[in-house]
Formats: C-alpha cells, structure tokens, sequence
C-alpha cells in the first residue's frame, strides 16, 4: 500500500529537533503558513484543540438500502463530534467506532450508551476515543448500524445492509453521499479530509472487518478488536450448531426499541436462512463471509484478539489475518491471553499510546515509526509480552502426532511421533451428558465415553504456534454424532483465569482519565488488573465437528454403520507454551454440551490408533517435541 505522506524526511528532523516548540502544516504541503493549521510535537499530535468547545452534530445519511421493506430509503444517524476550528477552515481525518450497541447494550466496561437519560439527546460520545483525540485534531464520528437506534431499517447479522449503511457514511465523508441534518437541510462532510479509520470491538471490529472488504475508498485502516471475519464461524463449527435461532434472536436483541415488531419478519427470515438444523454452509453464511473478499481491503489493519476468547473465537482472527497477510496488507497484531476484553482493560497506557501513534501515521501520515516496529505483541503471561516479527510464528513447522496405545488395556493412550508398529484400535461412546471437565480430568483413568492420549512429561519448553489440525480414522456406528478434540497442558501452573469472571481482568475502584472531560462526557474510567489462578491443567484450545460434514461443511452425509471414515478437521488456532515438565494431552469425545447443540444418537466410535495423529505447529519443528 502506497501513502501519500504529508511529512517529508527534512520536516520528521526539523519536528524532532523541536523540544517545546511546535511545527504547523496542512494536508498537501508541510511548509503551508494557512491558518488553521495542525500542530504536531514531538512527531505526534499534541492536544490544542478545546474539547469543551468542540462542534457536535447529528446526521442522517440517506443509503441506498429499504430493510425493512418499507418504501423508503434507509437513513443512517452518526453522531459527529469535531474540533470547532473545522468551522474555520480546519479539515481532520475521522475516527470511526460504528456499532448497533448505542441505544441499549452500550460500549466499553462499564457499558456506555448515547441518551443515558433517555430523553432523546445524545449527551454522550461513549468511550474515550472522543475525549482524547478530538483535541489532538480528529473528528469522531459514532454511525448507528442500520436498524439500531436512530437509523432506519433492521439489522440482519452481518449481511449486505450492515455493511453498506456504514460503508455510505464513508462514501459521504468524500461527498459521495448525501445526509441531512434534524430538519431535513442537507449537510456536506466539508470539514473532513475523508480520511477515515474504523476501530471497535466485537460487533463494531465486525463491521470494520466486512467495511474493508468492500474496499471502499477513504477508508485508510481498521483496528478490529476480538471481531468476526466470517458469521459461519460465529454460529457454527465444522457443520455443528452452537445455538438455534442465533441470527434473528441477535438481530432482534440490537434492534431499534421502536422497530423490534416491525421488523420481525426480518429476524424469521435469517433464522430460517441460516438453516439450523443442518449446521451446513450456504449463501446466507457465504454473504456474511468477509474473509472471501479480503482482496479488496486497501486499508492498513491493527487487529488485537483474545487467544482464549470464546465468544469471537481465536478462527475469526486466523483466517482474516493469514488472508491479509497473502495479500501483503499493512498490518499489526496484539494477542492476549485473556478472553473477550478490549485492550484498554489489559494493557491500557501502552494501548493509548500504540493507537495514537497509530492514528497519526495512518490518518495523518505522520511519519513516527510504528509500522518499523515488530508486527506482532503476544502476552505470555499476565502482563508478560513479547514480540514476534509474524504469526503464526515463521519457524512453526507441523508435526505429526500420533495416537499411540498404552501399556495395557488398563491404561490410557500415549502420544508419539514415531511409528505405531501393530493393529490398534480403541472405542468411546458419545455420553451428551459428559461435561468438559468430566472429559479432562482423571486424565490416567480409561473411561467408555472419551479417550486420553498423554505425552510422556516434556524434557523442555515446546511452543505451540498455529492452527492444529486433527485426523481420525474411526468407524461410527450410527448415521449422525458429534466430535470433540482437546488439546490439554496437564502440569500445575498459575496462569491467566481467562475462564472466570471478566474472562481474565477484574475491574476495580480507582479510575484513570485519558483525555479531556466535560459535565455531561467525562474521560475517567474503572482500572482493571489481570485475575489469574492456580489449576492442575489447562485446555489450551478446542475444536468441534460433525462427522456427516466429512467431505464437506457444505453438505451432510449420512455416515454408514461399519464404513471407515478419514474425519480431518482444524482445532481453534493458539499460541502456547507446555513447559517443561507438563504433559501434552489429547482429549478424543462426541458431543460438548457447553458449546455446541449435543448429538442423542448415542453412537460409538471405533478408532484406529497409528492411522489417527494430531498436527500440531511447533516452533522448532519436530526436534523440538522430544518424544
């Protein structure tokens, strides 16, 4: 991606030589004397602009979408904050958090919305993108997706109308588009030099992720955070349902409190379009898949996930950013170890700092050296991170592990990357009842209803970097079931407790500011600090499958009695490291009733055992597995 820089090498040294000093220029020429002008210090933009004073609008822009079907164009609302110098001449690039979260659900820890009060003013710009940037020379702008809140319309969980009512607020930004204000005067985007960048987390990363997949122009970068690249992989895993009825009941939930009625026709439409009952792929999930048009992002990304987020699951962000990175898009990436939480709850001041930094050189072409910076941050422990030039890591290789037998028929099986010499084979009955730790635990005992292979206890620290990949070769007796695979770091150790309350971070009393505050939008918000606690194990990552999904998630086969299947399936993607003396364990079951709709066949599974392997991507490759 080629940028037009506003900074020339000579202006980055005349800024740095500059102490207390300022250096003022304007988009297209760094010596310009036109007043008014952005000041940068210390290569990055400084606060001189009132917060207080700031301009606030609402605007209503006309898309060419009609969702709810009723004559008339949707209008999308977007609530504007912007320096009042733009006024005067001023032109800001835009930061953009679009969400269908404003009116009920809200945004951020303490779950912010617009009209607090509910008296129909938006008093409020949630979180502290506005507080903090508007003075530093941004305009903020907080699009309502459609069907939520102020816009027209109804939502439709990640399809076309989602996409395009936040893509033509950006065609508007660059006069591309028309709006309107309250009483119907139409308003241009004057103010702005139509350089946007999208952030948000969950639903408004999604968005940002499927607005740059049209490729539309101004749109410079995207900073999606714990957000869906593919709505399949949201609701379904390897042709298993998580939950019935999840599109329509999410789109009714974010849904406009006075449209929920008109629009339910809308959420029977997706329910019934997603095809629960299958759990197959279609061309309601292709539409709702950004991934397959990652060709046409022009804009730079700075994605963050959660390697333990359960919600948005760590898949989301493999698939987007290994597709990125084929297509050598700008890029970044912070990975947690913690779940679904925003970066400004694990690792705040050093959040601020990245995203500024980043806004600036993106949006404001500001020459400062972050995209010189290793390209990834991943959290080791709590509040231990590294960096990585890639991910998955360039020296992960797959390394075949096979299912081996145990001792005897009274112990468990073992894990080997060598040969399994002889016939094989054990059985597991699908138990539906069987919780995951029931799965886990006693990992030495032989039970009926799952099956445990052991590593022998590691001679040192093996990393694991990727997407795992599981093949079984089994016989089932009955036409349908479920599969489950856990890969599991057996060894007492205190690690992040991603799984408990706050999935990893606990929110405290004290409170810090970032940016300016007024009465009515202040800039302080509750502290966190990590949770962590001591465990025997831990699952390190899952991954589901429907078997009749065999040949592909497209379509089910019914699988036949006494037939020997080759299921191959992907496990969620991690980076971990067993340490040295824990165990590796793989973890074979049928149905998780905690995360996916269980199968009542009750069917048994013959496997095969030297013909069944785990690949795992180690760092180091197979040497560095030691057994």
């Amino acid at each position: 991606m080629k940028r037009n820089k506003l900074l020339k090498p000579a202006a980055v040294l005349a800024v740095i030589s500059m102490t207390l000093s300022s250096f003022a220029y304007t988009p297209g020429n760094a010596a310009a004397k036109e007043k008014p002008a952005q000041r940068i210090e210390e290569v990055r933009s400084q606060p001189i602009y009132s917060y207080e004073e700031a301009i606030r609008e609402t605007v209503y822009v006309e898309s060419t979408l009609d969702s709810d079907e009723n004559g008339k164009a949707d209008r999308i609302a977007v609530d504007i904050i912007r320096p009042k110098e733009t006024e005067e001449g001023l032109k800001v690039p835009v930061i953009m958090d679009a969400s269908p979260y404003y009116e009920s659900l809200g945004r951020g820890n303490e779950s912010e919305v617009k009209d607090r009060d509910k008296d129909g003013i938006n008093e409020k710009f949630p979180l502290f993108y506005d507080n903090y940037f508007v003075p530093r020379g941004y305009a903020v702008a907080l699009p309502e997706m459609v069907g939520t809140n102020n816009s027209d319309g109804c939502p439709t969980t990640g399809g076309y109308e989602e996409i395009e009512s936040i893509r033509v607020v950006i065609d508007w930004m660059n006069g591309r588009a028309k709006a309107w204000d309250k009483n119907n005067n139409e308003v241009k985007a004057d103010w702005t030099t139509g350089n946007v960048g999208m952030i948000g987390k969950s639903y408004d990363g999604t968005l940002a992720n499927g607005v740059a997949a049209t490729g539309v122009e101004g749109l410079k970068t995207i900073v999606p955070i714990g957000a869906i690249s593919s709505w399949y992989n949201y609701y379904r895993y390897e042709g298993l349902t998580y939950y019935n009825n999840g599109p329509g009941g999410l789109a009714s939930r974010v849904a406009s409190s006075s449209r929920k009625d008109a629009c339910r026709p809308v959420f029977d439409r997706l329910n019934a379009e997603a095809d629960d009952p299958s759990g197959d792929y279609n061309e309601f999930w292709d539409e709702r898949n950004y991934v397959k048009d990652v060709k046409n992002v022009k804009a730079s990304v700075f994605a963050v996930h959660g390697l333990n987020d359960f919600n948005v699951k760590m898949n989301h962000l493999a698939d987007w950013w290994i597709a990125l990175s084929k297509e050598e898009v700008p890029r970044k990436l912070w990975l947690t170890q913690t779940g679904h939480v925003d970066p400004f709850d694990f690792r705040r001041a050093e959040w601020v700092d990245t995203l500024h930094r980043w806004f600036d050189y993106w949006l404001m072409d500001i020459e400062n050296g972050i995209m010189d910076e290793p390209a990834v941050d991943i959290e080791r422990g709590a509040d231990n991170w590294e960096t990585q030039s890639s991910w998955p890591d360039q020296n992960a290789a797959n390394v075949k592990i096979r299912l081996a037998p145990g001792e005897n028929d009274q112990t468990n099986g073992m894990l080997t990357t060598g040969p399994v010499k002889g016939n094989f084979q054990q059985s597991f009955t699908d138990n539906p009842a069987q919780t995951e730790q029931q799965m886990v635990t006693n990992e030495m005992a032989v039970k009926s209803d799952r099956l445990a292979f052991l590593s022998p206890q590691l001679e040192e620290d093996v990393r694991m970097s990727g997407i795992p990949e599981i093949s079984l070769r089994a016989k089932v007796n009955k036409e349908d079931s479920n599969l489950t695979v856990l890969i599991v770091d057996y060894g007492t150790d205190t690690r992040i407790h991603h799984e408990g309350p706050g999935e990893g971070v606990r929110t405290l009393n004290t409170e810090s500011c970032w940016g300016e505050s007024i009465l009515t939008d202040d800039a302080c918000y509750k502290e966190t600090e990590k949770t962590a606690h001591t465990a025997p194990y831990e699952v390190v990552t899952r991954g589901w499958f429907d078997p009749q999904n065999w040949k592909t998630i497209e379509k089910d086969d019914p699988l036949k009695e006494g037939k020997s299947y080759k299921f191959e399936w992907d496990v969620l993607p991690e980076d971990y490291v067993f340490k040295e003396g824990h165990r590796i364990g793989i973890i074979i079951a049928g149905s998780d009733r905690r995360r996916t709709i269980p199968s009542a066949t009750g069917a048994t599974f013959e496997v095969k055992l030297g013909q069944s392997y785990i690949s795992l991507p180690v760092v180091g490759g197979k040497k560095a597995v030691g057994f």
